[in-house]
């Protein structure tokens, strides 16, 4: 169903938004653009809460523009197409991850690796092609070029593929890069909380004997019996994390605070692949000779292209992996961002924007 040119106009929204670096969010009227010949108008029906956006809605990196409407875990319904949309039709399922757009010229972008591209546009907080800011999924409507749409297979349940759209990939992608995706490997996920859990189902997905390293004993039997992990290791206890020496084909260590990087190394095999997602605010300490006497490497990976997600969204389909979630209305978003600032959630909280986004305009 094609929007006739007539019709086009930029669409009234509404949304929350942080206003200042206190990071507190409130009610934001704004507007979306008219729906374009290749874009995708979409009702928001959930949107999740990615440790980013407390990082953005506070300015932590420095970056940000205010107002701040963030989300990019972004689940819904279409409502409109453009008149040279070809993948999409109204009332399919659709997602928006951490991208909104890309040069589409350069060899990146050529390769289905958009996440790299460097003038990519993220999801909300970045300057458009048309030089406005993007305003991300805590609102009630949301416009993108259909290329960056994701197609929600209709066997997810939408508030738990919602984070899968940032979390997912970001551990996804790593998993099929550095091969740590082969039947009968061992690898490592360092850090239980909102990528942690769900690298730990795609690798079990893939076949991998996975062992959940962990400063908390507490997690251990959420790791094994909710999880299905193979073992758990407490990195505090050095007898343990002995045992484990040389054990391990690849990590996968998701923790954004600073923390010791050498016990890790000391659990890969030779040619072990150590792969970091984790942004710290300041530089890990990075011992090179147990990297040299083991052929050893530290990587990192962000995210992932759009068909990479989509790859990542359908395995997850088959596979029946969702996160964990805990679903709030939005008017409890700003207690849920002090929540997760002191990691109290398991694993993610995803806003129910369809049944308590009410405009106020």
């Amino acid at each position: 169903m094609a929007k006739s040119q007539e019709q086009q106009h930029p669409k009234k929204a509404f949304g929350w938004a942080a206003r200042d670096s206190s990071g507190v969010l409130s009610p934001f009227n704004f507007s979306r653009r008219e729906t374009r010949e290749k874009d995708v108008a979409i009702k928001v029906l959930y949107c999740g809460i990615c440790h980013s956006d407390l990082h953005m809605v506070k300015n932590e990196w420095g970056i940000t523009t205010y107002p701040l409407v963030p989300g990019h875990e972004i689940v819904g319904v279409v409502t409109e197409v453009g008149s040279r949309v070809q993948k999409y039709k109204v009332g399919d399922k659709v997602g928006v991850g951490c991208l909104v757009g890309s040069c589409q010229a350069c060899d990146k972008c050529a390769n289905n690796l958009e996440n790299y591209c460097p003038r990519l546009i993220l999801t909300y907080g970045a300057k458009y092609h048309d030089g406005t800011i993007t305003y991300g999924g805590y609102s009630d409507i949301m416009v993108a070029d259909e290329h960056f749409v994701i197609r929600i297979p209709d066997t997810l349940p939408l508030e738990g593929a919602a984070p899968l759209l940032c979390a997912g990939i970001t551990t996804y992608s790593p998993l099929r890069y550095y091969g740590l995706d082969k039947p009968g490997m061992h690898v490592g996920v360092v850090g239980l909380g909102g990528l942690g859990h769900v690298a730990v189902k795609f690798a079990k997905a893939m076949g991998v004997r996975v062992t959940v390293i962990s400063t908390s004993p507490s997690k251990k039997e959420e790791a094994i019996k909710r999880l299905k992990a193979d073992s758990f290791l407490v990195s505090r206890e050095q007898d343990q994390m002995l045992a484990a020496w040389g054990t391990m084909d690849g990590i996968i260590d998701t923790v954004s605070a600073v923390h010791p990087i050498l016990p890790l190394i000391r659990l890969l095999k030779t040619n072990g692949k150590l792969v970091v997602l984790g942004a710290p605010e300041k530089p890990h300490e990075l011992p090179v000779f147990p990297l040299l006497m083991g052929r050893k490497m530290v990587g990192g990976s962000n995210i992932g292209g759009v068909k990479e997600t989509q790859e990542m969204i359908d395995f997850a389909a088959k596979h029946n992996i969702t996160a964990r979630v805990e679903v709030i209305p939005i008017d409890y978003v700003n207690t849920a961002m002090e929540r997760l600032a002191k990691a109290d959630v398991r694993y993610r909280f995803v806003i129910d924007v369809g049944n308590t986004l009410k405009p106020a305009f």
